[in-house]
Order: C-alpha cells, then sequence, then structure tokens
C-alpha cells in the first residue's frame, strides 16, 4: 500500500514539475525488471511513442511520466541467437529502458546531428538496406564517401568492438564517432550538444533518463541502446538445425524414441512442425553441411550463435591495391594484423549487398567465389584462407545456406521526431 502511495505522489509531482527541470525518480530496488524478448514483434520495443506528426512537448511529458518507461529491461534473445547470451555486450554500464531506447531511436533517425541536415546515423545504416546502404561506400555530407563499406547495426548486442577495424571499443563510443567525422556527418560533438539543448523536448528526454544535462556521452548511450534492441529473429537455419543436432544425438535411438521417451518424442515432432513451417530448401541443407565442414569449414569464422567469431581477418581483399587498406593494422600496430577487417555475421547478409570491408563482391554468389579461388596472396593472409575447389553447384548451395540464415527484423518506427 506504501509503495503505491509513493508512486501516486511521484506522479502528481512530475506532472507539475516543470518541464526543463523535470527529474525522474526511479522507481524502489524492489521493484522487478522487465523482461523482454528482442526479435520479437510483439514486444514493441522499437515503435517509439504512439501518435504522428513530430514528437510535442505534451507527449513526451506523459511518455516520461509511465514508470514502465524507465523500468531496466532483463532481455533475452531470441532461438538461434540466444546462445550467445552469455556475449551481451554493455548492460551493466548501460541498461536499457524503453524511455532510453526511444530517444536512441530518435537520434538514430534525426539528420539534425550532421553539420548541414542532410545525415543521420540511418543514412549509412538503413532499415530499407539491411541496417546497412547499397552504395559501395558510405556517403556522408555533401557527397563525400569514405573508403569502406557501410557495416551493419543489427545484433551489436552480442558485439564488442566496432567498425571493420574495431577502433572502437564499444558500441557507445561508435555511436557518437561518426558525428564528428568530416566525411559522414561532418559536425562536432560541441555542435550537436548545442542543438539538443536548445530542443525542449530532447532536453527534457536526457535530464530524465540520465538526470543530467544533455552530454555526448549520453548520446552515445541513448544510441546504443536503441541499437541493442535492433535483433533478428529466427531463421529457417535455426530451426533446421536443432532437428539436425537432435538427430544426430539421438541417432540411434530415434526410431524407438516414440515408444521408449514419449516427451523427448513429442519434443523432436515440436522442433520438426516449426522446422517444416520455415524450411530450408534441399539446397541449402547441402550449403549446411558445407559450410560447417571440415573441408570447407566457413564456420572456422563464421562461429558462435550470431555467426561470426568477432575477430580480424586478413582475406586479401584489397590487397592488391598500389596503397592497400591496412584495416586493423591501424589501431594495433601489429604487423599480423596487416589487412585484417572484422568478421561480420551472416545473419540476414543477403539484404547487406555490396560485401567485403571495400564493397568489391557485389553479390553473394562473388564472396563464395572469393574464397573459392584462395583470395588474393600477400605476406598476411590468414592461414583459413584456401582454395576450396568447388563445384558451381556446391557455390550456389553455399549461397542458399545464406539466404536461409534469414529471420525477421523487428519492427521499428523511422518518422517520428522531436518538433
Amino acid at each position: 500500500m506504501k509503495q503505491r502511495l509513493s508512486y501516486l505522489v511521484l506522479i502528481i509531482f512530475i506532472a507539475l514539475t516543470p518541464l526543463s527541470v523535470q527529474a525522474f525518480q526511479e522507481p524502489p530496488a524492489d521493484v522487478t525488471f522487465e523482461k523482454v524478448l528482442l526479435g520479437s514483434k510483439g514486444s514493441g520495443l522499437l515503435l517509439g511513442i504512439s501518435g504522428s506528426g513530430p514528437i510535442s512537448e505534451e507527449e513526451i511529458r506523459g511518455w516520461l511520466s509511465q514508470f514502465r518507461n524507465h523500468t531496466k529491461l532483463t532481455v533475452e534473445l531470441p532461438l538461434g541467437l540466444k546462445k550467445a547470451a552469455a556475449n551481451i555486450q554493455g548492460l551493466q554500464a548501460n541498461p536499457m529502458t524503453r524511455a532510453k531506447i526511444e530517444l536512441g531511436r530518435q537520434l538514430y533517425f534525426d539528420t539534425r546531428l550532421s553539420s548541414d541536415n542532410t545525415i543521420s546515423c540511418s543514412s549509412c545504416h538503413s532499415v530499407d538496406q539491411g541496417f546497412s546502404a547499397t552504395t559501395q561506400f558510405g556517403v556522408g555530407v555533401n557527397g563525400q564517401t569514405g573508403n569502406r563499406n557501410s557495416p551493419i547495426s543489427y545484433n551489436r548486442i552480442v558485439s564488442g568492438p566496432q567498425f571493420w577495424d574495431g577502433r572502437a571499443g564499444s558500441l557507445e563510443d561508435q555511436a557518437i564517432g561518426p558525428i564528428a567525422n568530416p566525411i559522414e556527418m561532418g559536425n562536432t560533438h560541441q555542435n550537436v550538444v548545442k542543438m539538443l539543448k536548445s530542443n525542449k523536448v530532447y532536453k527534457m528526454q536526457f535530464e530524465t533518463i540520465f538526470h543530467d544535462a544533455v552530454s555526448i556521452e549520453n548520446v552515445g548511450k541513448a544510441i546504443a541502446a536503441f541499437e541493442r534492441g535492433i535483433v533478428t529473429g529466427p531463421s529457417p537455419f535455426d530451426y533446421y538445425d536443432v532437428v539436425a543436432k537432435f538427430e544426430k544425438q539421438f541417432a540411434d535411438e530415434l526410431e524407438f524414441l516414440a515408444e521408449d521417451d514419449a516427451d523427448t518424442f513429442a519434443k523432436y515432432q515440436a522442433m520438426k512442425r516449426k522446422s517444416n513451417a520455415n524450411p530450408m530448401s534441399e539446397s541449402a541443407q547441402r550449403g549446411y553441411q558445407l559450410f560447417f565442414s571440415k573441408e570447407v569449414n566457413c564456420a572456422q569464422c563464421h562461429s558462435g550463435a550470431n555467426l561470426s567469431d568477432e575477430k580480424y581477418h586478413n582475406l586479401g581483399v584489397g590487397m592488391a591495391s598500389e596503397k592497400p587498406d591496412l584495416g586493423r593494422f591501424a589501431v594495433t600496430g601489429n604487423e599480423a594484423d596487416k589487412g585484417a577487417f572484422k568478421t561480420p555475421t551472416i545473419r540476414n547478409v543477403v539484404f547487406s549487398p555490396p560485401y567485403m570491408h571495400d564493397g568489391s563482391q557485389k553479390t553473394l554468389k562473388e564472396v563464395v567465389q572469393w574464397y573459392n579461388r584462395g583470395g588474393h596472396a600477400n605476406p598476411h593472409l590468414s592461414e583459413n584462407v584456401k582454395k576450396l575447389n568447388l563445384t558451381e553447384q556446391q557455390v550456389d548451395d553455399l549461397v542458399e545456406f545464406m539466404k536461409a540464415c534469414t529471420g525477421t527484423f523487428p519492427e521499428i518506427e523511422t518518422g517520428r521526431l522531436p518538433e
């Protein structure tokens, strides 16, 4: 009863407190965290504040007054990706809440973060382009381009250092880097902070969510919280993989399982139904066998639940040029890191061409053919890259398998921003 009264008093306080100085007080410590399944359409986590048109001061007042929006979220990963639960990054230092995620969503799509109001995070990591960009290189202010393809911004919750070369130690650091990059958003952190402070809707959110004034560090925290919510749902591969591993484990018992262990058999039947409802083609199934085989062994680098080892490898890409991009070497100074770049995830990769760090491969088939040739020889070529001698059919099968690693993207509101 006392707890309910304290909630009521706090709600009245919030309603009467001037918006410019409003500071939300967190619920008592014994309030249970909300558990959310990421990669699920049902959570509504990335759909923003309901309504249409620019977000008004009145709307943000109502949003920020709701306790639920400030409750720390305990996240669960979907089938397949949930095997990477131990690799979840950043939540201890930067807990996720609905209010923080919503602020990050607004910042992610707001071109006002750029110097000329033309570029947002979404420009190079677009919802409509697989959270990447279909251009060979990222395009920034004044049409400027860099020399690297835009990496994807989903499933970052299980990824540590960011960018192709891992120069950003966290998603928070990555989020604010492009703002001050002269060929990306071309702005300064100081100008962005000034702009956000001048916007009453943004200013309210920062002061309420972070109990502090606007800062570039909190900009990074908000965008990172939003990006950690962008998680891909289960794919045909995930459903098939569960069945394949079960059948391998019970290979000698499968024929008698219905009679010997009815509960386990029922679980097996449920797995089969889900896999049949989300089928992999025969070609993709052959590709699955190749991908994880000792001979081809794509899984040597595309390993783990997110199909990425989060490490850096020299594939020979771009190393034939007169002045090759040395990738990770520029960060570490280690000779072995010359020409090495971070392994991207295979999940939903079909949506984000072109491929490789320099966008040199236009299709997934070209990517497989690159590996089939053994990459480009150079002194730092990864020992995992070798000629595969695949047939044309096997190349196609690997492509079909990669397509079968496609799950749903979460629903995201892209248009509603502060007035």
